[in-house]
């Protein structure tokens, strides 16, 4: 028989058990979508956590923060209870540790709130260096507002999130305007209240970033003397190291110049090994999660292994007609196959679309904050890369020709005679 009236017959023998085939194809279909919506979902976030670091990071830096840290490729873990403390005096000694590092910037943070007479919301208050923080990070720039470059002690800046927190369109406060800046110093006993009033000089552009050293969109910044004052110390909480090239072998060397110098007692953060090391763990995470789905996908093969040997047992007559009037064993074979194959096709194809739809809606729910994640939440885009379709579609056909196999066996190797004496 030629290729289509082979799948000619396999189609019309499908129409004939329109049931039954429907509920065979469901368990492809209910396979498919689960692996399709879980590996959209994932590199969709992956797609938003790798752009949203790209822009709150720069390739370029490295964070050295206190505390000793296990050999990651220049992404260190800090370690507490060292008792080791950065001091803004260190920046100094680190610029001289290489040619290759251009400047260093320290940073001091504490967690905080802002107050107006509308709002009290939470922030974490830096210190920072404005005019050296600007040259190190592109992404510190004021939507409304400026960046004052010799700013006074009352002067500000502050993330998007703070004067419009949900993000609506509801702002609470604009350049010009005062607000209170405090934190609880627990340095000594009874915790008390610090706090100052201060003039907002500009309202920084989004970032979306999560703000590891570079700018945020919760952070509210001062200036580093007024920081000094303010927090009553001269210790920093990091420091950033601009280089001058972002290569593999720059950072390493500059990153164990630093670990070497203070004695292996702080930890070095590369951004481009962060990054590097989430795209293994969402690789990882990705195997793992289709390695479940596909579990749902072998319950459907046994299914439909099922489904056939029950056709060849109702259609043993009609097979024995068949060779009977001169039909070859491996034509009998390609029948069987084509219906797997068709029916494969079929769920694939709807648990495709199914699955993108389900992913799409997961990530509206995301994205929206229903699960607490409020004005904060990522906006979660899912992915359907080419692969993805490719390898879904080949799946689904592959698992139903395969389980179909020794079905299709058994009907091509039956005996005219004997099957048609079948009853």
């Amino acid at each position: 028989m030629k290729t289509i009236d082979v799948f000619g017959y396999s189609f019309n023998a499908i129409k004939l058990r329109k049931l039954r085939a429907a509920l065979t194809t469901l368990g492809v279909i209910v396979g498919i979508a689960a692996i399709v919506a879980l590996l959209s979902i994932t590199q969709g976030l992956q797609a938003t956590i790798t752009s949203e670091l790209n822009q709150g990071l720069s390739a370029n830096t490295l964070i050295v923060r206190p505390g000793s840290g296990s050999d990651l490729g220049g992404f260190g873990q800090g370690a507490s209870g060292t008792g080791f403390s950065l001091y803004m005096n260190y920046t100094t000694e680190i610029n001289a540790l290489s040619p290759d590092i251009e400047m260093s910037v320290a940073v001091m943070s504490r967690s905080g709130y802002i107050q107006t007479e509308d709002l009290k919301q939470s922030a974490t208050l830096y210190g920072i260096d404005f005019n050296q923080y600007a040259q190190v990070y592109p992404t510190f720039k004021a939507e409304t507002g400026s960046i004052p470059t010799d700013p006074s002690e009352k002067q500000v800046v502050v993330g998007t999130r703070i004067n419009q927190p949900g993000q609506n369109g509801t702002i609470f406060f604009g350049t010009g305007d005062i607000i209170n800046i405090a934190w609880v110093n627990a340095t000594v006993l009874p915790p008390i209240d610090e706090s100052y009033q201060a003039v907002v000089a500009g309202v920084l552009e989004k970032v979306g970033g999560f703000g590891s050293g570079g700018p945020s969109d919760t952070g509210v910044y001062i200036p580093i003397e007024v920081a000094q004052s303010f927090f009553g110390t001269e210790q920093c909480d990091m420091i950033v190291v601009t280089l001058k090239d972002s290569d593999n072998a720059t950072v390493t060397s500059v990153s164990k110049a630093i670990t070497d110098h203070f004695s292996n007692q702080v930890s070095v953060t590369s951004p481009t090994a962060m990054i590097d090391m989430l795209s293994s763990v969402f690789d990882t995470l990705q195997l793992f999660l289709v390695g479940i789905a596909a579990i749902s996908l072998l319950v459907a093969g046994i299914g439909i292994m099922n489904i056939m040997i029950v056709s060849l047992i109702e259609r043993t007559r009609e097979i024995g007609i068949l060779k009977a009037l001169g039909m070859k064993s491996r034509s009998v074979l390609s029948i069987f196959l084509a219906e797997s194959a068709i029916i494969g096709l079929i769920g694939a194809v709807a648990g495709i679309g199914l699955g993108y739809g389900l992913a799409v809606i997961v990530a509206q729910v995301m994205s929206s904050g229903v699960f607490g994640g409020g004005g904060g939440a990522l906006a979660i885009t899912p992915l359907l890369t080419p692969m993805v379709f490719v390898g879904a579609l080949a799946f689904g056909i592959g698992i139903s020709v395969i389980f179909a196999l020794y079905p299709a066996w058994r009907a091509s190797k039956l005996k005219p005679v004997e099957a048609l004496r079948y009853e």
